[in-house]
């Protein structure tokens, strides 16, 4: 039977969800890169200056530190399975879908849960979880630092005087935040952090990039039982992305190659300009969705700036209008997961993404799109009022 189907060819969207986001042209070109074998000594430096960058990113001197071979969910899964057993008890700061799956993988392990959860559009008050814990000996304590499904975000230094009280390690889920946020896992004593390269690092879906400090390593050691996933067991991973560099899988050597680019282009902005130019781009968006008189999910205290939750206006179909913003603008927005499913819009301006021409393009295209809808709004408001916040927060330079 003749094979009739063509090559790829569809178009280059704007993806302003919360991920994946547009990669950078030196991403797709590092991609291209001759395929090497995954013990092969070219290969093995382009490992070793992997690790260099991502201790860079997470501003650590963590020797745990290196990709999980598999996308951001298995960041979560990777440190649940390897500092968890049978018998232990965990807290999870239940503030939306991301974090609710955190607690389901911690549930696998056999350890005994405790979810301490917020309304929709709230992060956890840690006073819950002190009060969740009471009476608990808890090993764990484990956060999402921003919640995508929500748009909101959580005080890592409180949580952090909590895990500190219950003696329990800290583990933050950074998959929607690091790059594009203030996080350093060494001054602020994070004991396991985690992120994924389609986000804020702007390169392809299937890494979760990990670190882990002293005080996991001596958990993990000093585990009673195996650690029940074979393929995220960081005894024998670190077998191979440590020193010896001993044969555990054929990593995605591609894969290795984007994010290692993305990680250069990270360093050559430098974290804290990179952040800035996150929080620069928020508060433009915001500033233009509220000329526009649309309202946000989280209070201005609580919002993430990689990925803003916007109430979907009364009388306006959610489906219908990022229908419209693809077919006709070529812009990839998201809506809401379970129960606030057709309730929100998920916006993201993460790493490549995160640009001041995204945010007026996006502006103008939801007014149009939303006159055309019925909804009443000054025209142009939107993006006047964005080109004014950018105008009074002027753009550092990178370094």
């Amino acid at each position: 039977m003749k094979n009739t189907l063509g090559e790829l060819n569809h178009p280059a969207r704007i993806l302003l969800g919360p991920g994946p986001s547009s990669m950078d042209p030196r991403v797709y070109r590092a991609m291209l890169a001759p395929m090497l074998g995954h013990l092969d000594p070219d290969f093995l430096r382009i490992m070793d200056d992997t690790q260099v960058l991502l201790r860079r990113l997470f501003d650590t001197e963590n020797h745990l530190t290196f990709p999980v071979s598999a996308t951001g969910s298995a960041g979560i899964e990777t440190a649940m399975a390897n500092s968890l057993e049978p018998g232990d008890t965990a807290v999870i700061a239940q503030a939306g879908f991301f974090s609710a799956r955190m607690a389901d993988m911690a549930a696998r392990t056999g350890a005994e849960v405790i979810e301490a959860k917020s309304e929709p559009g709230f992060p956890v008050d840690p006073q819950q979880v002190r009060e969740a814990a009471r009476g608990k000996k808890v090993k764990l304590l484990g956060l999402v630092h921003g919640e995508t499904s929500t748009g909101v975000a959580h005080d890592l230094d409180a949580y952090r005087q909590v895990a500190d009280e219950l003696g329990a390690l800290l583990v933050v889920d950074a998959v929607a935040t690091c790059g594009g946020m203030p996080l350093r896992v060494d001054a602020q004593r994070l004991d396991i952090c985690f992120t994924a390269t389609q986000k804020c690092l702007s390169a392809p879906p299937g890494l979760a990039p990990f670190t882990a400090g002293p005080r996991a390593e001596e958990v993990f050691r000093a585990r009673k039982s195996r650690v029940t996933s074979w393929f995220f067991d960081l005894t024998y991973i670190m077998n191979y992305w440590g020193g010896e560099r001993t044969y555990h899988h054929t990593a995605p050597i591609s894969m290795v190659y984007a994010l290692r680019e993305a990680l250069r282009l990270v360093d050559e902005e430098g974290l804290e300009t990179r952040w800035e130019r996150h929080r620069r781009c928020h508060a433009a968006l915001v500033a233009g969705m509220e000329a526009m008189g649309l309202s946000l999910l989280a209070a201005p205290e609580h919002r993430m700036w990689t990925v803003t939750a916007v109430k979907v206006p009364p009388g306006i179909e959610d489906a219908k209008v990022r229908r419209r913003l693809m077919e006709e603008f070529n812009i990839e927005i998201a809506g809401g997961l379970g129960p606030l499913k057709g309730k929100i819009w998920r916006i993201g301006l993460m790493g490549y993404s995160c640009s001041e021409a995204n945010v007026l393009l996006l502006l103008a295209a939801l007014e149009r799109t939303l006159a055309e809808g019925g909804f009443k709004l000054s025209a142009g408001a939107g993006v006047a009022a964005a080109n004014k916040a950018l105008s009074h927060s002027p753009a550092l330079l990178s370094r």
